[in-house]
């Protein structure tokens, strides 16, 4: 597993509109963002649980970093985005 981690689910229309932006990031940084859908699975949900404690995010799309510790909760910029990965 990596460090990144995007929580997300299928139906869900703000992770549909975040994939781009992974997609560019992974590119562009050289890095994997592993992909958890929690909503239709039980094991990825309690993934999610064990590493939501910091922000509290009550939905998805949630993006932690386990080197950071850090959270967002939400659709963010490219910007915003980078600057997790970059653990800022």
């Amino acid at each position: 597993m990596g460090d990144l981690m995007m929580f997300y689910g299928d139906e869900c229309v703000h992770c549909h509109e975040m994939l781009p932006l992974i997609e560019k990031l992974e590119k562009e940084l050289k890095v994997k963002v592993e992909k958890y859908e929690i909503w239709h699975n039980s094991k990825n949900k309690s993934v999610y649980d064990k590493s939501n404690t910091t922000i509290k995010c009550t939905g998805v799309p949630y993006f932690y970093n386990k080197k950071s510790k850090k959270g967002i909760c939400g659709a963010v910029s490219y910007p915003q985005l980078k600057s997790w990965a970059q653990g800022k």
